[in-house]
């Protein structure tokens, strides 16, 4: 069964202007193209297909918003960093992005999509600088982590919270195995609730 029953996609949007009503609360999930971030969505919400997942980088090009219950959204982004988009393409998408990062009163916070394996990257990090900046709560999923050692995961794990800002908050995830799932789906209601996820200002959730 569905962590959210009444899940449905909502609409894509191309333009500002497409974004649905700005009310409620939503939650946008962002980041590098393959790093997961239709696989975490599905798993996340117990939907399986829900958003779609492809081997080929760079597939989401439009803002998907999905409803998970009346006034509460999850908002899958454009992945980015895939040198293969056409720079047009790769232009379009920093302005469509950054117009609704910039003007979106609804969105309560972002959950970052990032391999395990590779860690932050330039672009994870500018964009969990605007983010804080801007006062969204961040929850950073180190995806893939069953592909890693368990001691390579903790590892991995220590030295990304090590790099956030005290308000943001890390874990390991992996939709093949379901680790984290659980964890993932209470940052998600925290943030949509405007409440610290992983209680007391704890910035890694997990245990070693």
């Amino acid at each position: 069964m569905s962590a959210y029953p009444s899940v449905h996609f909502l609409l894509s949007a191309d333009h500002e202007r497409q974004f649905p009503g700005d009310s409620g609360a939503e939650v946008a999930v962002a980041g590098r193209s393959n790093a997961g971030k239709s696989s975490a969505i599905n798993v996340i919400t117990l939907r399986h297909g829900l958003a779609r997942t492809s081997k080929t980088p760079g597939r989401t090009q439009l803002i998907n918003f999905f409803e998970l219950a009346p006034e509460r959204r999850l908002v899958d982004l454009p992945g980015y960093g895939y040198a293969k988009v056409p720079p047009h393409m790769q232009a379009h998408w920093r302005e469509l992005v950054g117009g609704y990062l910039e003007t979106r009163n609804s969105l309560a916070g972002l959950l970052l999509i990032v391999d395990a394996r590779r860690g932050l990257n330039d672009d994870d990090r500018g964009l969990i600088a605007s983010a804080l900046r801007r006062g969204r709560r961040l929850h950073v999923l180190l995806t893939k982590s069953d592909k890693l050692t368990r001691n390579e995961a903790r590892q991995q794990l220590r030295h990304v919270a090590g790099e956030l800002d005290p308000e943001a908050t890390a874990q390991l995830f992996s939709a093949v195995s379901k680790e984290g799932a659980e964890e993932a789906r209470h940052a998600l209601e925290a943030m949509l609730g405007n409440k610290k996820p992983g209680g007391s200002g704890d910035r890694t959730t997990g245990s070693d």
